[in-house]
């Protein structure tokens, strides 16, 4: 067995710790026990794992598992590894065959413990497994054959891999005795993936199977989640071999080098500076989302505001009173008021995203940093923080919830004049639109929806303005309920999101949000929702363009379209294409609305429908999303007025 590793090694949740590692911690400190250690996170451009160790660690406890053969009677490879995917607990995957792969599947169809969703295209099959990864936080698991097949699923990785997602991609690939010799559909999907995964293997030995897999899940969700590939030739698909499910795992450098508990001298230091402070503000992202009742508590027994990133939302309720929901490039003013006149800022679960900062310089100045993140890379990579720590943010929170809690009095009323500050911001700023005649505001269109759902929800998009726009007016208020691609921002994303979503929460209401230009990318994935009977609702916010390049089109470039515009050009007041036409086609119930008046029952009728549904809302392209702050700019630059129908 041959292993590639990611120069870039990406972690987020914890690893369940073992009894040697309980005892190993202090016992001085007052959170040696019952906090578990937290896995730390490497450097990216040093990180190097390696799969052969002289002190191999011990596999994790398998739950109970009920084997198809006999113990002693070989099987193939493809049923070694279907078995190893149940023993992981894994229900559902997202496979779409090929001539390599075609073992894999006839495998699968022997196995009554997985369901194949048979995308229509791979990426909307690794989209999917994002989709099940971000709403059920368990690693999703999505399958293609050599070549073509594994070279579709390079976006979905390099997306898992930006927003910390737990994948396990698995790919066929040509007979080991003709790697490298350019076989047909045969592409180095090892090479090629080798910086947009966490890690990858090629396997050259079948009886390695057990072993990787059980890894590759454990890498996949352990320290800061990511996306895992493993490439298997056919012909190793074929071998028979009686497989051995008690190897252990081979990554002793990898497990050493995982965070651990929280520095109590470091948290006490926090909490001295909390109480220094006159005005803090909790900066929060996608590495809090498994800390939403821990962050809750903090800010309970704080009242510190809190701001998060797009990648955060959800982690904290955003109908709270102490809510600032999200900061950065299109978040509200007083988010990023509250972040620029800070003195203190407390940035848990974040990577300092430029699309967050803006100007590095100009972001939080006056503003004491404490960064705390499980991936060391992270810390200090684009702003130097007064004080870090490298761990989980779930037992950091704790560990600071239990010295709050062990002090007499409250922090909570030391701020009550740094919230009056904000909540006039509030009033003066608030996120808001303009209505012209019948015309659909598109913003309009999700405040509705978040009423009639009461914003309880579980949203995908697609990239773009409707993104943005989702993220202002949708409220969301428990972690997992909001699903975009937010590093790497792939368009296409949201239509397999929610099928991901809807395969892994079948008991909520999930809603695909997209934008014409973003559906379209992944329409095939309509036939999906059908044949599986999956209850997807599609609300399609359709302006005819490209709207995001658009708005900067008219910001940036006096209003010259290049190549935007998505209708016909031969008729431009023609609704192009007619995506009820394509909802026809897979039997999909749909319907259009033109007008403002006619939203409200329209999007109720969606939701009452008891299957998949396409609601066509027809927008105007003029509209910009606002809040805004240039790309490189600082708050000072926000900009808060205008749109497509004036001049700039």
């Amino acid at each position: 067995m041959a292993a590639s590793t990611a120069a870039k090694a990406r972690m987020t949740t914890t690893a369940p710790p073992s009894l040697s590692s309980l005892k190993s911690l202090n016992p001085s400190s007052p959170f040696s026990l019952p906090f578990p250690p937290s896995p730390v996170s490497l450097r990216r451009h040093s990180l190097h794992i390696t799969n052969v160790l002289s002190h191999p660690t011990s596999p994790s406890p398998i739950p109970t598992h009920t084997s198809r053969f006999p113990p002693s009677e070989p099987r193939k490879g493809s049923d070694i590894l279907v078995e190893a995917l149940e023993r992981e607990g894994v229900n559902h995957v997202f496979a779409y065959p090929g001539g390599a792969s075609m073992e894999i599947h006839q495998a699968l169809t022997r196995s009554n413990a997985i369901k194949n969703i048979l995308p229509r295209h791979e990426q909307g099959g690794v989209f999917a497994a994002e989709g099940y990864a971000r709403a059920t936080g368990k690693p999703g698991v999505c399958i293609a054959t050599s070549g073509p097949g594994a070279t579709n699923l390079v976006s979905g990785l390099a997306d898992a891999l930006l927003d910390s997602i737990p994948i396990v991609a698995i790919t066929g690939q040509v007979p080991r005795r003709m790697i490298g010799t350019d076989a047909f559909q045969e592409t180095p999907i090892v090479e090629v993936t080798r910086s947009i995964t966490k890690h990858n293997y090629l396997v050259l030995n079948v009886e390695d199977i057990p072993r990787i897999v059980k890894e590759a899940f454990f890498l996949a969700s352990s320290g800061r989640p990511g996306p895992v590939l493993i490439d298997i030739p056919k012909d190793v698909q074929q071998q028979l071999v009686v497989p051995d499910w008690d190897q252990p795992m081979r990554l002793n450098g990898y497990v050493s080098r995982l965070p651990k508990t929280p520095d109590f001298g470091l948290l006490e230091q926090i909490v001295r500076l909390i109480g220094e402070s006159k005005k803090p503000v909790l900066y929060v992202g996608g590495g809090c989302l498994n800390s939403s009742e821990e962050l809750k508590r903090f800010v309970e027994l704080t009242g510190i505001p809190v701001a998060s990133t797009l990648m955060g939302l959800g982690a904290f309720p955003g109908s709270d009173d102490l809510s600032l929901r999200m900061l950065g490039m299109h978040g509200t003013v007083y988010a990023n008021y509250a972040v620029d006149q800070s003195d203190l800022l407390l940035a848990f679960g974040v990577r300092f995203d430029d699309r967050v900062t803006g100007k590095l310089e100009a972001f939080a100045s006056r503003a004491k940093i404490v960064h705390i993140d499980i991936d060391s890379a992270e810390i200090g990579k684009n702003k130097i923080p007064h004080v870090s720590i490298c761990a989980d943010v779930k037992l950091a929170l704790n560990g600071l919830n239990k010295i709050f809690e062990s002090k007499e009095g409250s922090v909570k009323g030391e701020f009550s004049q740094w919230r009056e500050e904000l909540a006039a911001q509030k009033m003066n700023y608030p996120l808001s639109f303009k209505t012209f005649g019948e015309a659909i505001p598109p913003q309009y269109a999700i405040q509705v929806l978040d009423e009639l759902t009461n914003g309880s929800a579980i949203i995908s998009t697609g990239v773009g303005q409707h993104q943005m726009w989702a993220a202002q007016f949708y409220k969301y208020n428990r972690p997992r309920q909001w699903l975009t691609s937010s590093g790497l921002g792939a368009m296409g994303f949201g239509l397999p999101a929610a099928i991901g979503a809807a395969v892994g929460r079948p008991d909520c209401v999930v809603v695909d949000i997209d934008g014409d230009g973003s559906f379209i990318m992944n329409v095939q994935e309509l036939a999906t929702i059908r044949v599986e009977q999956l209850p997807v609702k599609i609300m399609l916010l359709n302006n005819q363009h490209l709207g995001m390049v658009v708005q900067w089109e008219d910001r940036f470039y006096k209003s010259n379209r290049a190549h935007t515009f998505l209708g016909d050009p031969e008729n431009e007041s023609e609704i192009f294409p007619d995506m009820l036409k394509f909802a026809e086609a897979c039997n999909i119930e749909a319907a259009r609305v033109t007008k403002k008046g006619e939203l409200r029952a329209a999007i109720q009728k969606m939701l009452d429908y008891p299957g998949p549904y396409l609601l066509d809302v027809i927008v105007p392209h003029q509209e910009h999303v606002l809040p805004m702050i240039p790309s490189g700019g600082a708050f000072k630059d926000v900009i808060t007025e205008g749109d497509g129908r004036s001049s700039h």
